[in-house]
């Protein structure tokens, strides 16, 4: 039996990070299928990252998402984008929405950390909130009310994430020390995958490259 360990580097705002999560999950399943007797194990964890960092934090930061896109890369360029993620989205299961608000996504990654003192399914579950959140309901990430549905559902008790959250600044200063570490590692760009800390895989990744890392672990072992 092997312990696969999978740390990811990822920011709750980039949409390949949410399109790297489902081929990862993809490629869980794609390995449960192809050695259903191995009784293989996941351990995947999760590092904040701060596509833009700078921006002010807190509810104070929301923005349309629309005018910040079209002011970054032009109209253009945003309507490829948009078609390109469809598509890819659609094959994963994702219908991406590009409406609503974008801002600093240090509160999301606030509300990781508190969902990691639940156990890796709290935090599964909180990622996949707050990616289906902003992604597919144009839900603003950077209001608390977003943040508490997604907290809530994940299994964090409402009081917990007020004082955690809200009236607090909980997990923040690991946030920044996490991401930090990350750009001083060399990431520059998320998605990230590090694989039983030896194997690097950058950006969106058909599930078939993880298995095939895989593979090449477990032979190792033998």
């Amino acid at each position: 039996m092997t312990k696969f360990k999978v740390t990811v580097t990822s920011d709750t705002v980039c949409p390949w990070c949410y399109v790297g999560r489902r081929q990862l999950q993809a490629a869980q399943r794609l390995w449960e299928q192809k050695y259903p007797d191995s009784n293989d194990t996941f351990d995947i964890s999760y590092k904040p990252f701060q596509l833009a960092p700078d921006w002010a934090r807190g509810p104070a930061s929301s923005i349309s998402k629309e005018k910040f896109y079209l002011e970054k890369f032009g109209r253009d360029r945003v309507v490829k984008m948009q078609q390109h993620l469809k598509g890819v989205g659609e094959s994963l299961g994702i219908d991406f929405k590009f409406g609503g608000q974008t801002g600093n996504s240090r509160d999301s990654h606030r509300l990781v950390q508190l969902a990691k003192k639940h156990g890796q399914e709290a935090e599964g579950k909180a990622l996949d909130g707050l990616f289906a959140a902003y992604f597919e309901k144009n839900d603003d990430i950077t209001s608390y009310d977003t943040l508490r549905n997604v907290a809530v559902e994940a299994g964090i008790p409402e009081d917990e994430f007020q004082k955690a959250i809200v009236e607090s600044d909980e997990g923040g200063p690991e946030v920044d020390k996490l991401a930090g570490e990350a750009r001083y590692s060399g990431v520059n760009g998320v998605p990230d995958f590090v694989l039983q800390d030896r194997f690097r895989l950058h950006g969106a990744n058909d599930p078939s490259t993880f298995v095939s890392v895989w593979e090449k672990i477990k032979a190792a072992e033998l």
